[in-house]
């Protein structure tokens, strides 16, 4: 090389200093946030399960009084009370704990706003079994009791304190999507619905609550039906409010003017999902609606990361399930029959997709 072509190369590249001026300041710590996340979820998940915020709500507490009542040890104890202070869970004056507005509304297990069934198959369940979530990756395989020779529906069923607390945790994912789906639906051109899948209820109550016009119930399994009947007693709505019970595969579902399935499809792959939208197509009369409300995908598959998430818990949890988008599900639908199709945003990550037959 000359020294010419030598001078004219050095003169090109700018010194490090000047080069490091022009580059965006970048920091590792969103990367560290979110792959630590598991650190701040397990502290309260472990919150929930030794009952923080119910006992809070009964009044405040300092750290020695709450410790000894959940048989915390004096090592840890106020670093996890302070940490749920530093993750805004809780509150703390002077050295008294007290619950936030939201934790205090949503996760004292003695309201009937409790949503915290699902945080509590969250640490017992999927925690231990997204452990496994590589492995589900390379092999395609459910990591739950599947994967030890056990049908987790099954067992689910077969368990009635287990059935329970799943059912409640439906009712904790889904109270506010119901909600939404009350208001946002044109109720007033029906008269009947049932909601398929109905697990405790929570979807039959909000409509029934927000229309009184209307009667309705809800299909699900024979297990489920004292679950229901005590959670729709329990609002006064038995006499609007019936359940229905059968296997959704096995046998027709029950006909009305609308029809509901939420959270149900991703259980199921293609063809098992196409199947039950047959099937609840078939069960419609002219005119009538289906409505399925999932965390809907976004169809750029870009932005809904907990739909995206939702659906590598169905890897993990089922053999064949998969979450998807919107016009997904638009598609499925008109492939079976249904003339007119429409979606919906509803709250949080969740959407709903009316089918019109």
């Amino acid at each position: 090389m000359s020294q010419n072509s030598s001078s004219v190369q050095n003169q090109s590249i700018p010194p490090s200093t000047e080069l490091s001026q022009k580059l965006p300041a970048l920091t590792p710590e969103s990367i560290f946030q979110l792959g630590m996340g598991f650190w701040a979820s397990k502290t309260l998940l472990s919150a929930v399960e030794l009952g923080v915020f119910t006992e809070l709500a009964k009044g405040t507490l300092s750290a020695d009084d709450l410790g000894a009542k959940l048989s915390l040890h004096a090592r840890s104890a106020k670093d996890f009370l302070d940490a749920l202070v530093a993750l805004r869970m809780l509150d703390r004056q002077g050295d008294h704990y007290a619950n936030t507005a939201d934790t205090d509304y949503f996760l004292d297990r003695a309201k009937p706003s409790y949503v915290g069934g699902m945080l509590e198959m969250a640490n017992t369940r999927l925690y231990p079994s997204w452990g496994s979530l590589t492995e589900a990756l390379q092999t395609g395989q459910p990591q739950n009791e599947v994967k030890t020779g056990g049908d987790f529906f099954a067992i689910l069923y077969s368990d009635s304190v287990r059935l329970k607390q799943f059912l409640s945790a439906m009712t904790g994912v889904s109270l506010g999507t119901a909600q939404a789906i009350a208001q946002k639906f044109p109720w007033q051109k029906c008269q009947t619905f049932i909601d398929i899948g109905a697990a405790q209820g929570v979807v039959p109550v909000q409509i029934a609550l927000a229309h009184p016009h209307l009667t309705g119930g809800g299909f699900d399994l024979p297990p489920v039906a004292p679950i229901f009947q005590e959670y729709i007693q329990s609002f006064g709505l038995e006499q609007r409010l019936h359940f229905y019970a059968g296997d959704f595969f096995a046998e027709p579902l029950p006909s009305a003017d609308v029809l509901i399935m939420g959270h149900i499809l991703h259980d199921w792959n293609l063809e098992e999902k196409k199947l039950l939208l047959a099937k609840a197509y078939e069960a419609l009369p002219q005119g009538g609606s289906l409505v399925v409300y999932e965390a809907l995908i976004d169809d750029d598959r870009s932005q809904n990361a907990f739909g995206l998430l939702m659906s590598l818990n169905m890897l993990i949890e089922t053999p064949g399930g998969f979450d998807y988008t919107g016009a997904d599900c638009s598609g499925w639908m008109r492939e079976v029959g249904f003339r007119e199709t429409r979606v919906e945003p509803l709250v949080g990550a969740d959407s709903m997709v009316v089918g019109i037959k």
